[in-house]
Protein backbone atom coordinates (compact mmCIF):
# COMPACT_ATOMS: atom_id res chain seq x y z
CA UNK A 1 0.00 0.00 0.00
CA UNK A 2 1.12 3.52 -0.98
CA UNK A 3 1.22 6.13 1.46
CA UNK A 4 1.87 8.87 -1.14
CA UNK A 5 0.04 12.19 -2.18
CA UNK A 6 -2.35 9.80 -3.99
CA UNK A 7 -3.54 8.26 -0.34
CA UNK A 8 -3.54 11.54 1.02
CA UNK A 9 -6.10 12.83 -1.45
CA UNK A 10 -8.77 9.83 -1.33
CA UNK A 11 -8.55 9.65 2.57
CA UNK A 12 -9.72 13.30 2.89
CA UNK A 13 -12.38 12.93 0.12
CA UNK A 14 -13.78 9.93 1.70
CA UNK A 15 -13.83 11.92 4.92
CA UNK A 16 -16.00 15.04 3.06
CA UNK A 17 -18.25 12.56 2.01
CA UNK A 18 -17.15 11.98 -1.35
CA UNK A 19 -16.85 8.41 -2.91
CA UNK A 20 -13.99 6.94 -3.80
CA UNK A 21 -13.45 4.30 -6.74
CA UNK A 22 -10.09 3.12 -6.96
CA UNK A 23 -10.90 0.91 -9.96
CA UNK A 24 -11.32 4.28 -12.07
CA UNK A 25 -7.55 5.07 -11.75
CA UNK A 26 -6.14 5.05 -14.68
CA UNK A 27 -9.11 5.29 -16.78
CA UNK A 28 -8.31 8.16 -18.95
CA UNK A 29 -4.86 6.27 -19.68
CA UNK A 30 -6.36 3.63 -21.50
CA UNK A 31 -8.77 5.62 -23.15
CA UNK A 32 -6.06 7.85 -24.31
CA UNK A 33 -3.70 4.85 -25.61
CA UNK A 34 -6.59 3.41 -27.60
CA UNK A 35 -7.12 6.72 -29.21
CA UNK A 36 -4.06 7.53 -30.34
CA UNK A 37 -3.82 3.46 -31.92
CA UNK A 38 -6.85 4.60 -33.80
CA UNK A 39 -5.69 7.70 -34.93
CA UNK A 40 -1.98 6.20 -35.83
CA UNK A 41 -4.05 3.35 -38.15
CA UNK A 42 -5.97 6.14 -40.01
CA UNK A 43 -3.16 7.62 -40.77
CA UNK A 44 -1.59 4.68 -41.67
CA UNK A 45 -4.54 4.15 -44.03
CA UNK A 46 -5.05 8.02 -45.55
CA UNK A 47 -1.23 6.96 -46.68
CA UNK A 48 -1.94 3.74 -47.81
CA UNK A 49 -4.07 5.47 -50.25
CA UNK A 50 -2.21 7.98 -51.12
CA UNK A 51 0.51 5.01 -51.92
CA UNK A 52 -2.11 3.68 -54.89
CA UNK A 53 -3.33 7.05 -56.16
CA UNK A 54 0.30 7.94 -57.05
CA UNK A 55 0.74 4.64 -58.59
CA UNK A 56 -2.01 5.21 -60.08
CA UNK A 57 -1.47 8.50 -61.88
CA UNK A 58 2.07 7.14 -62.51
CA UNK A 59 0.81 3.96 -64.78
CA UNK A 60 -1.51 6.37 -66.58
CA UNK A 61 1.27 8.79 -67.16
CA UNK A 62 3.24 6.11 -68.60
CA UNK A 63 0.38 4.57 -70.90
CA UNK A 64 0.01 8.65 -72.02
CA UNK A 65 3.46 8.65 -72.88
CA UNK A 66 3.73 5.14 -74.68
CA UNK A 67 0.63 5.58 -76.47
CA UNK A 68 1.90 8.73 -77.84
CA UNK A 69 5.07 7.01 -78.65
CA UNK A 70 3.19 3.95 -80.40
CA UNK A 71 1.66 6.64 -82.54
CA UNK A 72 4.22 8.32 -83.65
CA UNK A 73 6.65 5.89 -84.46
CA UNK A 74 3.71 4.15 -86.21
CA UNK A 75 5.19 5.65 -89.85
CA UNK A 76 7.45 2.48 -89.10
CA UNK A 77 4.69 -0.32 -88.92
CA UNK A 78 2.05 -1.32 -86.71
CA UNK A 79 5.02 -3.78 -85.00
CA UNK A 80 7.73 -0.93 -84.60
CA UNK A 81 4.98 1.53 -82.96
CA UNK A 82 3.79 -1.40 -80.42
CA UNK A 83 7.39 -1.54 -79.57
CA UNK A 84 8.26 1.89 -79.55
CA UNK A 85 5.38 2.39 -76.96
CA UNK A 86 6.60 -0.66 -74.83
CA UNK A 87 10.31 0.59 -74.73
CA UNK A 88 8.95 3.99 -73.43
CA UNK A 89 6.70 1.65 -70.80
CA UNK A 90 10.12 -0.31 -69.90
CA UNK A 91 11.92 2.76 -69.23
CA UNK A 92 9.07 3.73 -66.58
CA UNK A 93 9.01 0.51 -64.70
CA UNK A 94 5.55 -0.18 -65.96
CA UNK A 95 3.98 -3.30 -67.93
CA UNK A 96 2.61 -3.10 -71.49
CA UNK A 97 -0.76 -5.47 -71.59
CA UNK A 98 -2.10 -4.57 -74.79
CA UNK A 99 -0.74 -2.37 -77.87
CA UNK A 100 -4.06 -1.93 -80.37
CA UNK A 101 -3.37 0.05 -83.15
CA UNK A 102 -6.05 1.28 -85.13
CA UNK A 103 -5.54 3.26 -88.61
CA UNK A 104 -3.14 6.17 -87.25
CA UNK A 105 -4.02 5.56 -83.72
CA UNK A 106 -2.68 3.70 -80.99
CA UNK A 107 -4.06 2.44 -77.95
CA UNK A 108 -2.14 1.27 -75.37
CA UNK A 109 -2.96 -1.01 -71.57
CA UNK A 110 -0.49 -0.51 -69.24
CA UNK A 111 -0.35 -1.64 -65.76
CA UNK A 112 2.11 -1.71 -62.38
CA UNK A 113 2.43 -2.90 -59.29
CA UNK A 114 1.85 -1.00 -55.80
CA UNK A 115 2.28 -2.68 -52.43
CA UNK A 116 -0.07 -1.51 -50.05
CA UNK A 117 1.80 -2.73 -46.69
CA UNK A 118 -0.23 -5.91 -44.79
CA UNK A 119 -2.66 -6.31 -48.00
CA UNK A 120 0.28 -7.24 -49.90
CA UNK A 121 0.56 -5.52 -53.54
CA UNK A 122 -2.04 -4.83 -56.20
CA UNK A 123 -2.10 -4.06 -59.80
CA UNK A 124 -3.30 -0.70 -60.76
CA UNK A 125 -4.25 -0.26 -64.94
CA UNK A 126 -4.34 2.86 -67.53
CA UNK A 127 -6.06 3.08 -71.04
CA UNK A 128 -4.77 5.96 -73.06
CA UNK A 129 -5.45 6.35 -76.59
CA UNK A 130 -3.08 8.74 -78.99
CA UNK A 131 -3.46 9.42 -82.69
CA UNK A 132 -5.42 12.14 -85.01
CA UNK A 133 -8.72 13.57 -84.30
CA UNK A 134 -11.29 12.79 -85.85
CA UNK A 135 -12.57 15.73 -88.37
CA UNK A 136 -16.16 16.86 -87.89
CA UNK A 137 -18.64 17.35 -90.81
Amino acid sequence: MTNGAGAVARKREAAEGGVVRAGERGGATVLGCIALTALIALTLMVAQIGVVVVARHRVQAAADLGALAAAGALTAGVDAGCAEGERVLRHMEIRMRTCEVDGWAALMIAEGDVPIGLFGQRTVHAVARAGPVAEEE
